[in-house]
């Protein structure tokens, strides 16, 4: 962004959805930083080497990532790769993105374990975004 730009004003529903989906996803902050700087591929996410790239706590299946990361897209957070031959299987992070991850890591280094009422909140989300 050039210096002459102002930054992208966001609602404050979009933010406050956004942080939810941020911090009820399956995923680390380190995943969202690499994300910062480059393209991260799906296969370095799932399974065990998402644990070994510290993007997850814990070995994740490729179609659950892939669910996680659609939603990120779907609130703003992500977008996916392009390529001079369509779309790829890596994911880079929104300006909205880059604003939550910063906001995030100047904090405190990690995402907060959500409470239950955000994952319920979250969830609800996802489910209406689907049937509607």
């Amino acid at each position: 962004m050039s210096s002459n730009q102002e930054p992208i004003k966001y609602r404050s529903s979009t933010i406050k959805r956004a942080k939810r989906a941020l911090n009820c996803s399956p995923f680390c902050l380190d995943l969202f930083i690499a994300m910062r700087s480059h393209s991260v591929p799906l296969q370095t996410i799932a399974d065990e080497l998402g644990v070994k790239n510290n993007y997850t706590t814990h070995p994740i299946t490729e179609l659950r990532v892939e669910n996680s990361l659609m939603w990120l897209i779907q609130v703003g957070i992500l977008r996916r790769e392009v390529d001079g031959q369509g779309i790829t299987d890596s994911f880079r992070l929104t300006p909205l993105g880059r604003e939550l991850v910063f906001e995030r890591e100047s904090k405190s280094q990690i995402l907060v374990n959500p409470a239950i009422r955000e994952r319920i909140s979250d969830f609800m989300t996802r489910w209406f975004r689907i049937w509607m």
